[in-house]
């Protein structure tokens, strides 16, 4: 059996370059073979020995590909990964997956029928204040969590230029880019909400789509807060984490991309390892005494992600980053813009039961 995994990457923007690449070129499980892009060869300088192609019909000619990894603008997710299933190839997508749940079970129908593996790129599952938190609620130390806030917030008061995100069009806007994040990490660490209620908003003078969220997932006991936004210069904490026994607060974000977005490799032994100044602080009691201290941070490694799949690939691991996943995710989003629109709590009614990785 052949231990590579030869892979096609559609799309080279700021996602393939940053975020995919510099884990293909460090994994030896896998090869960039082929790249579509339209109008440059700018992936020649991460994969000289790599084919660079302008179309999709072209890439899946390409007989040795067995993974297709689709970065490209959300409302193309659709067809291109419909593509690449039809030709026989495994297939990740950017998150958010997809811009609809309809669109999300044609895509997990397809992957059941050819086969095929069918995964999402959740690499906010692997930073060091996610993995910190999932550690601190599996060893009980705030006892029963009733509050958990996530932000996701920047300061951008302008325009973004040539940005599609920023377009009004199906699958544009911050609540499909951040909160798609946000959301997935609260399905991972509580699993399906019974209601929703959301407030969406263009803050921003010159906004064409929505650029703030406020999202409130309610699951009983457990109250759970996600908010995003561009207009924030003084940011609070990102995670906020309100227990029975205690508390626990994390400022500062995962030094990942940072390091990636300035042309970084992650072939240092301390990847992804925060420094002691950004630890959170944990207030809680533990075996009846009362602590306040900083509690070390997790290791974050996008990796992570991309070495799971390759054992899925080669060695039948179950998949992590499930389709379904992807799907509860858009599902909530839809929800969200629901709530907001009838201005309304609104229940969570079309969510699929599935299990979310544990460890």
């Amino acid at each position: 059996m052949n231990t590579i995994v030869k892979t096609g990457l559609v799309g080279f923007g700021m996602a393939a370059r940053c975020m995919h690449s510099p884990f293909l070129i460090t994994n030896p499980g896998y090869e960039v073979v082929a790249v579509l892009e339209r109008h440059k060869a700018e992936s020649r300088q991460l994969f000289p020995a790599a084919t660079v192609v302008s179309s999709m019909e072209e890439l899946l000619l390409i007989d040795d590909i067995e993974l297709i990894i689709i970065t490209t603008p959300n409302d193309t997710h659709l067809p291109y990964a419909l593509q690449a299933l039809g030709a026989g190839k495994h297939v990740v997508l950017e998150k958010p997956f997809t811009i609809s749940s309809a669109d999300a079970l044609m895509l997990i129908e397809a992957s059941r029928q050819t086969g095929k593996i069918l995964s999402v790129f959740q690499n906010r599952r692997y930073v060091a204040d996610f993995l910190t938190i999932k550690e601190i609620l599996q060893k009980k130390l705030l006892g029963d969590v009733h509050e958990f806030e996530g932000h996701y917030d920047r300061y951008r008061p302008e325009a973004k230029p040539n940005a599609w995100r920023e377009e009004p069009k199906p699958g544009s806007g911050i609540l499909y880019d951040l909160g798609s994040h946000l959301i997935d990490q609260a399905l991972v660490l509580f699993g399906l909400p019974k209601t929703i209620t959301a407030d969406i908003r263009m803050q921003r003078p010159h906004a064409r789509t929505d650029d703030y969220f406020d999202l409130r997932l309610d699951y009983g006991f457990t109250k759970v807060i996600l908010k995003s936004g561009m207009l924030v210069r003084e940011q609070g904490p990102r995670y906020q984490v309100h227990g029975t026994k205690g508390s626990f607060l994390k400022y500062g974000e995962d030094p990942q991309e940072a390091f990636l977005r300035a042309g970084e490799l992650p072939l240092a032994s301390d990847w992804g390892v925060e420094k002691e100044e950004f630890f959170g602080l944990l207030h809680t009691e533990i075996d009846g005494k009362i602590i306040r201290e900083k509690y070390p941070s997790q290791t974050g490694n996008y990796g992570y992600y991309y070495k799971n799949l390759y054992n899925t690939i080669k060695n039948n691991a179950a998949l992590r980053e499930r389709p379904e996943h992807g799907f509860n995710t858009i599902r909530l989003v839809e929800l969200a813009f629901e709530s907001h629109h009838q201005k309304a709590t609104v229940s969570c009614n079309g969510l699929m039961e599935i299990n979310y990785p544990e460890d």
